[in-house]
């Protein structure tokens, strides 16, 4: 099998293989799924890691535009104490108050035993700038997380694609070097025949047995990488590693032409990492009205609602006065000079969102490049696909032509194994196209932002 049609199988079956321990501790029964490309893809989106905590994330920040939307209500919070004075405080009195010399003291002590406040505070935010940008923000931020999870979503959906169906193809290759062994033993085994009776040599004989033996390792080797795409395809779908998986789609070079998608009309808003970008820069614009903001003054209100009880013994909940305490407190909050900080942070958000502009100009030019070069491939895919089917066809003819003129005794065994060579080769060609014409259709869908 040729470096070119190996890659994909390759890369998911072994680059992906020894994250295949994670499913495989499942003490779950194996299953059997028989899937279509489309139920792949659907699994996918439920079990496949990054796909599952991308969506996680968007909850998180649910969560936390929730945390960004209370810190706009009021605030109120109860509160309780109780005190027990072991020792009271005391006090030098002069002693002439009491009828006593003038000139001493008496030492008396002030309070009582126990005391117990219980109330109720309240705080109500009515101006702070950067908060209300933060309320503003909420969706945009949303919004952000979300598209995230899509841009996720669809590499990881491009890459089922690609991998689905280069396992389906693999069919066709194997189907191929079955062919090809049942034609090469019939071979054989007609030049044994024609060997025993005189008119075949035994160097015939032992070059077709040769070629046998490396046709059976060629298809163990393919089985082999086949069976290791089968394990990457599971991983990447996030489907436990002892579960069975049939692939229930074919493919064939029509399917593969049909859907061909004009990139004239092509927007960069269809790429979700384009909007991924201008929700970023979006962001950008956010920090710098919250750091301009933060230059204005805060205006909150504050207050609170307590009753006070002092006891000489522990008894609250009997006869007694509760005295009320209460006030409200309306608090504004200055900004004068913080040594230049909301100035700097300001700079910086603008040199942010420059970056972010720069970075959308950057991915222009990167998705330009990807539809143009999509295209090119595409076309020669498609271009390369035809005609390596036609010489297939071609080489297969000839091989069999050879082969008869081979049986009537008018061929020789250079000529047939020469003929079954080429046909080998050809074939090989044309299952190389079919997978570069997967490859090159998917990449072009995904440059387009249609997958």
């Amino acid at each position: 099998m040729k470096a070119g049609r190996k890659k994909w199988i390759w890369i998911a079956g072994w680059a992906l293989l020894p994250f295949a321990g994670i499913s495989q501790n499942s003490a779950m029964a194996p299953a059997v799924h028989e899937f279509s490309v489309q139920q792949a893809l659907d699994y996918a989106q439920k079990n496949n890691v990054q796909v599952k905590n991308a969506l996680l994330n968007v909850q998180v920040q649910a969560q936390t535009n929730r945390e960004i939307t209370g810190s706009a209500y009021p605030q109120i919070s109860g509160s309780g104490s109780m005190t027990y004075n072991y020792k009271l405080p005391v006090s030098l009195v002069p002693a002439e108050f009491f009828g006593g010399p003038p000139g001493t003291f008496e030492k008396i002590a002030f309070g009582v035993k126990w005391g117990s406040t219980v109330g109720l505070s309240l705080s109500q935010l009515l101006f702070d700038g950067q908060v209300f940008v933060g309320l503003k923000a909420r969706n945009t931020v949303l919004d952000f997380q979300q598209k995230n999870a899509e841009v996720t979503e669809e590499s990881i959906r491009a890459n089922i694609y690609k991998i689905y169906y280069q396992l389906v193809v693999s069919r066709t290759q194997i189907d191929l070097l079955d062919a090809n062994l049942a034609l090469l033993e019939k071979l054989s085994h007609d030049t044994k025949i024609m060997y025993d009776n005189g008119f075949a040599e035994k160097l015939d004989l032992d070059k077709l047995s040769v070629k046998v033996a490396n046709l059976h390792t060629e298809k163990i080797n393919t089985q082999n990488l086949v069976a290791n795409g089968y394990l990457g395809l599971k991983v990447l779908m996030g489907m436990p590693i002892k579960d069975s998986l049939v692939l229930t789609d074919t493919l064939n070079d029509e399917q593969i032409k049909s859907g061909i998608l004009e990139a004239s009309a092509f927007d960069y808003h269809q790429r979700k990492d384009y909007q991924y970008t201008e929700l970023g820069i979006k962001l950008n614009e956010f920090d710098i009205r919250r750091y301009q903001m933060a230059k204005l003054p805060t205006l909150s209100l504050n207050g609170y609602y307590n009753k006070n009880a002092q006891r000489n013994k522990f008894d609250f909940f009997g006869k007694g006065d509760w005295f009320d305490i209460s006030a409200f407190t309306l608090n504004l909050n200055i900004p004068i000079f913080h040594g230049f900080t909301n100035n700097a942070r300001i700079a910086k958000a603008k040199l942010a969102l420059q970056q972010s502009l720069n970075q959308q100009e950057a991915l222009k030019i990167n998705i330009d490049n990807e539809i143009q070069t999509a295209t090119n491939n595409f076309n020669s895919a498609i271009s390369n696909l035809d005609y390596q089917k036609k010489n297939m066809g071609l080489a297969e003819a000839i091989y069999q032509q050879t082969k008869k003129k081979f049986e009537a005794g008018i061929g020789s065994q250079i000529e047939i194994n020469q003929a079954q060579t080429d046909m080998q080769a050809a074939q090989t060609n044309y299952i190389n196209s079919l997978y570069n014409a997967v490859i090159a259709k998917i990449d072009f869908l995904k440059a387009t932002g249609k997958l």
